[in-house]
């Protein structure tokens, strides 16, 4: 069981915080570091000092950190048109000796739009459909060869399909609790299925959901990795486990049901379970970013309990 380390900076966060963040997941050995794609600050938090984009943090953080996987979950499609997008994660990639991941979904938050001004399209799955087979396209175009793309909202002529990514493929994350066509794209794009903030339930029906589109696209049960992303509150004992919950304005109750909260074999027993249904790999949204000692904790008592 993989676990990785995930951020939701909008909430509040400089660069320097993610970057101690993230040199904290190397050095406790955790697999990798994944922010966030948001504008626009959630709930009661101030957002201070303000957003910071994903990609720029991925290519500063790509200079600052020599192991761990660097990626998105997700990339907001509204936000990039899919050749730049190519661009900009070859590059990040090139810059990061090859550990770059794009979690790519059709974006959501209508509100950060509109306090930036990015247009916020109906039909964003369509546009998705169109943005993964872009740049799957361009990335995979041989060297010397030209990529054009004939589509309802894309158009590309001739393009020179540069630059390339260091990694042979990048791997590419779909997710989300869609019935239909969140599997459906999958099936045909992803290398990775993440499901965020589901039930052990829920979980298990839509990975089977994913694994009949994966089937149904000629592909083999073992193309994709399955995943899930889940709020983090781990203690010692009960009051920490307090502590942390009211740090990040949760019930410990609430945090149990729906993330893994609780002391170490608590939290241990419940990956098993997600486990159990087929999850391979967990992204642990971390809330507090001041409170490195919590990462320590996790490596320490439950990634070391871990197979």
């Amino acid at each position: 069981m993989d676990l990785r380390i995930f951020t939701e900076p909008q909430q509040g966060a400089s660069y320097d915080t993610l970057l101690s963040v993230a040199k904290a997941t190397e050095d406790l050995g955790f697999d990798a570091f994944f922010r966030s794609d948001h504008f626009l600050r959630m709930g009661s938090a101030d957002g201070l000092p303000g957003p910071t984009d994903a990609w720029i943090t991925l290519a500063g953080l790509a200079r600052e950190t020599s192991r761990i996987k660097l990626g998105t979950l997700m990339t907001a499609g509204t936000f990039r048109l899919p050749g730049v997008l190519a661009i900009q994660v070859a590059q990040v990639d090139q810059m990061s000796g090859g550990r770059v991941e794009l979690g790519l979904g059709t974006g959501w938050y209508q509100e950060e739009h509109a306090a930036y001004g990015i247009p916020f399209p109906r039909e964003k799955f369509a546009r998705l459909e169109e943005q993964l087979a872009i740049i799957t396209g361009l990335w995979s175009t041989e060297v010397g060869k030209t990529f054009s793309y004939d589509g309802t909202y894309y158009q590309l002529t001739d393009s020179p399909a540069l630059p390339k990514p260091a990694q042979a493929k990048v791997p590419v994350l779909i997710g989300g609790h869609g019935t239909a066509r969140t599997p459906e794209l999958a099936g045909r794009y992803a290398d990775e299925f993440n499901i965020p903030f589901a039930s052990v339930e829920d979980t298990e029906r839509q990975f089977g959901r994913v694994r009949a589109a994966v089937e149904q696209a000629g592909r083999g049960p073992g193309d994709l990795v399955y995943s899930n992303a889940l709020v983090a509150c781990v203690g010692k004992d009960d009051a920490e486990v307090a502590r942390r919950a009211a740090a990040i304005g949760r019930e410990v109750d609430e945090l149990k049901a729906s993330g893994l909260a609780g002391t170490p074999a608590e939290v241990v027993d419940r990956i098993g379970q997600y486990e159990a249904v087929g999850s391979q790999r967990v992204y642990l949204q971390i809330l507090d970013l001041s409170d490195l000692d919590h990462l320590e904790l996790i490596s320490a008592e439950v990634q070391s309990r871990l197979s």
